[in-house]
């Protein structure tokens, strides 16, 4: 089966992005719903949603929006513990960076959790903070890459 990833158009897929994050972060990582879910998850808002694809099915959730004038900072980056290790992870990343880099941003930013890491290093990011830090009760870091 073919892989897509595609930006979010409209308040249904924007409805199929929620359902992948409330399971991956609500449901599996006990993230509360109302820290998952905030003022940028709106089709009208600063925020550009995608959703990887297998076939019609949606399979991966991810959003970024601008942090700095130039810098643009990718978040909620979820797939669906079936398709974890077979690169929708990076099929997500890679189409956030491109569309951030047509837009002009030079820069990405985001927070990993710890066990991601080394995910994103292979994606070339490097890490920029000295200690881990606490994001909705999981260890994360502070990554960026030059777009």
């Amino acid at each position: 089966m073919t892989w897509t990833c595609r930006r979010i158009r409209t308040e249904e897929e924007l409805q199929e992005a929620f359902a992948i994050r409330k399971e991956v972060f609500v449901d599996e990582q006990q993230v509360p719903i109302e820290e998952e879910i905030d003022a940028f998850d709106r089709l009208s808002g600063v925020c550009r949603h995608y959703l990887a694809m297998e076939g019609i099915s949606p399979i991966g959730a991810a959003r970024w929006r601008e942090y700095a004038p130039g810098t643009a900072k990718l978040q909620r980056i979820a797939v669906l513990k079936p398709w974890r290790g077979k690169g929708i992870g990076r099929l997500l990343v890679e189409a956030m960076e491109r569309d951030a880099a047509a837009l002009g941003y030079r820069l990405a930013v985001l927070d990993a959790q710890c066990t991601a890491e080394p995910f994103y290093r292979k994606l070339g990011y490097t890490t920029e903070s000295a200690e881990p830090f606490l994001d909705a009760g999981i260890p994360h870091v502070r990554m960026c890459k030059h777009l």
